[in-house]
């Protein structure tokens, strides 16, 4: 008799470990990033590169994100977008409301009107997630580069994730989307790849090619989110080995320090830079649970590290409101030790306090769960950031408006004569809050000639068969004497042609531009030459009027010392091309560089400006190239030098005879300006007698 055998048993394959809800490792991983921002933020020698730690958040939060976007697509077999974003309301706007409401408060109480008015503007930015892309487009404007922090300024970072979350799921919907059989990882890492390749190779020619907003740009940026959410995908189907894992955290974390230790403000960043500490967080995360004695998930799973973690968010959002409210009120340009440390302390009592009042009861309660209540707390948040926006600026405009009296603002009259009598603290003339708005011509009417441009395209004033033409050319200080020239120009019946350009001094030189990282200024050589060929060319004036700003024009490409010198045989080049076309040309000596933001240290101390007066020595300290450009052999350009109607023997004022001198800290008033004219159509007797 034969048998048949029995088929064996099913062999069971071990069961894949259930997906981790928590990750204590990352609360850690939060900790240190909110510590490198916070550390950076207080004091930038204790971490040059703290800052990198938003770019440990950003691969954090694209990573917490997409496992959960995963896990709902593998549960449900869809992604709800509305309950997406219902949860991102949940978790981001209640404590953000709340710092942005507080902080609005404070500002008026504590900021001077110009700082609060940037203040009102960044709230609403911050409120609507734009302020990112406020500060991109201000990064580029020269008029603002001088601007006081914002106290809200931070919310940059929470601008891009939320911007990279209009996106992000769209994949994860699509991907659900698609027939069963093609619903593979495979076509996740490939969207999620694509993002990474565009953005990073975004990121690194944005930085390399227009650095000044690369840092704000969520193209620059979705990269990094997306890191985290690709590393989510693998993590979801692949585990690595125990020892690889255990190396691989330890270098993740070495990664992260060395980019917070050894990164700067000089470095080109995001860029190529950001690839550090993105590869380095996504390598720890991808460590997960060790279990070693050393592992690094024992060091970021302890105690206060998840503490911290728990705290993070609310910190990162009350440190930098702070700092800025600390600094405003102490009037000083750095906290020390014991103001850095007071600051962190009252950061993480605050941030503390704000999860448990704010964001425990939003995230356990049943609050902001349904789309109608999401929708309509977004839309209140909006309104409160409008509302208080619009006190803001009612509070200002309290402060604007001093009419111009002639009797009472007499400027450098005051120098050589009694000062007038009045109430100095009411009767400053432009008002502290509409210094910045008191600005030559050239600036509304377009023709002052941005980093970028590369060809002059002039400004004309005047008679159009004018027996005398004048030119204005250079730097940005040649334009604060525009109003000045036009004033002397408007009563002689001349025709006025401006070239000015910011940061670029009047030289054949090439000189480099210390706010794009000391690069070849190459725009302003290409620029110059151009205003050249218009001065000998269509233009031919009679005179040509022309400053620079000595601290500005300080080095040349590729000579580190000796570049004043090249500069100032650059610019008596250029006057010889000039004069050899039949004109006459004037060097106005360099202006004092004040103290920083003046018209908001006037507005501190109404009652008594002297305080924000500057040493002559120090003011004036600057060796200007003009004066050495003027002496050299075969210059036969005339140097006048106003700055005796700026300052005193000993003093260089903030306000003379009722008259805020400077807009910025070295920058002239436009009323100032004009109010020199005379003292400028004197002090060039001689060539003006030519004419």
């Amino acid at each position: 008799m034969t048998t048949q055998s029995q088929p064996a048993p099913p062999t069971t394959a071990p069961a894949a470990p259930a997906p981790r809800r928590f990750f204590p490792e990352v609360q850690g991983l939060r900790a240190l990033a909110v510590g490198l921002v916070v550390a950076y933020h207080i004091d930038k020698d204790l971490l040059p590169g703290g800052y990198i730690g938003v770019d440990v958040f950003f691969v954090i939060s694209g990573f917490l994100i997409t496992t959960l976007l995963l896990r709902e697509a593998r549960e449900k077999g869809r992604v709800s977008l509305s309950g997406f974003y219902i949860r991102r309301v949940r978790r981001i706007l209640p404590a953000a409301t709340a710092v942005l409401a507080v902080t609005g408060a404070a500002a008026v109480l504590l900021l001077p009107s110009a700082q609060l008015l940037d203040t009102a503007k960044q709230i609403l930015a911050s409120a609507a997630y734009v302020q990112n892309l406020l500060l991109a487009r201000e990064s580029v404007d020269y008029l603002a580069a001088g601007s006081a922090e914002s106290p809200v300024q931070h919310f940059w970072s929470l601008a891009v994730e939320e911007q990279f979350y209009l996106v992000w799921p769209l994949l994860f919907i699509g991907w659900t989307a698609l027939p069963a059989h093609l619903r593979r990882a495979r076509a996740l890492l490939l969207g999620g790849g694509a993002v990474i390749a565009v953005s990073f190779a975004f990121s690194v020619w944005t930085t390399m090619n227009d650095p000044a907003p690369a840092y704000f740009l969520p193209q620059t940026r979705m990269w990094e989110l997306a890191v985290g959410g690709v590393l989510a995908i693998v993590l979801t189907y692949r585990r690595l080995p125990e020892q690889v894992r255990a190396g691989l955290g330890w270098a993740g974390l070495l990664a992260i320090v060395a980019a917070a230790a050894a990164y700067d403000d000089a470095v080109a960043f995001p860029g190529w830079a950001a690839a550090l500490p993105v590869l380095g967080t996504a390598a720890v995360i991808a460590s997960g649970h060790t279990t070693g004695p050393l592992s690094t998930y024992r060091l970021l799973s302890l105690a206060p590290a998840r503490f911290v973690g728990d705290i993070s968010y609310a910190l990162y959002l009350w440190h930098w409101p702070l700092i800025v409210f600390t600094l405003a009120a102490t009037e000083s340009h750095s906290l020390g030790l014991a103001g850095g440390l007071a600051v962190a302390a009252g950061s993480v009592l605050l941030a503390w306090a704000t999860k448990i009042a704010v964001e425990d009861p939003v995230r356990t309660g049943g609050l902001l769960k349904t789309g109608r209540s999401a929708l309509a707390f977004a839309v209140a948040a909006v309104l409160l950031a409008a509302t208080v926006t619009a006190l803001q600026y009612g509070h200002v405009q309290a402060k604007r408006n001093v009419p111009f009296d002639p009797a009472v603002h007499v400027g450098p009259q005051a120098l050589s004569a009694p000062e007038p009598e009045g109430d100095t603290a009411a009767d400053i003339y432009p008002s502290p809050v509409d210094a910045l708005d008191d600005l030559p011509s050239v600036y509304d009417d377009d023709c002052q000639a941005m980093p970028g441009d590369r060809t002059a395209d002039p400004c004309v004033y005047g008679p159009d068969d004018a027996d005398v033409r004048v030119a204005v050319v250079g730097d940005s200080h040649a334009a604060h004497w525009v109003p000045a020239v036009r004033e002397v120009a408007a009563e002689h019946g001349w025709r006025v042609y401006t070239f000015t350009k910011s940061s670029c001094p009047f030289t054949t030189e090439t000189v480099t531009r210390a706010s794009d990282d000391d690069r070849p200024y190459e725009e302003c050589a290409d620029w110059n030459g151009d205003v050249v060929d218009q001065l000998t060319g269509d233009v031919e004036p009679d005179l040509v009027f022309t400053s620079a700003r000595s601290r500005a024009a300080s080095a040349v490409a590729g000579d580190g010392e000796g570049g004043k010198r090249r500069i100032a045989e650059g610019m008596a080049e250029q006057w010889g091309a000039v004069e050899e076309a039949g004109a006459s040309v004037v060097a106005i000596a360099d202006t004092p560089v004040q103290r920083a933001r003046v018209p908001e240290c006037v507005e501190l101390n109404p009652d008594d400006p002297s305080v924000c007066a500057k040493e002559r020595d120090d003011a004036l300290g600057e060796e200007d190239p003009q004066l050495m450009a003027a002496d050299m052999d075969g210059a036969d350009a005339e140097v006048v030098d106003l700055n005796d109607r700026l300052c005193t023997d000993d003093t260089c004022p903030a306000v003379v005879g009722n008259v805020l001198v400077y807009r910025d800290s070295h920058h002239l008033t436009a009323t100032y300006s004009q109010m020199l004219a005379a003292d400028l159509e004197e002090a060039a007797a001689d060539p003006l007698s030519r004419l």
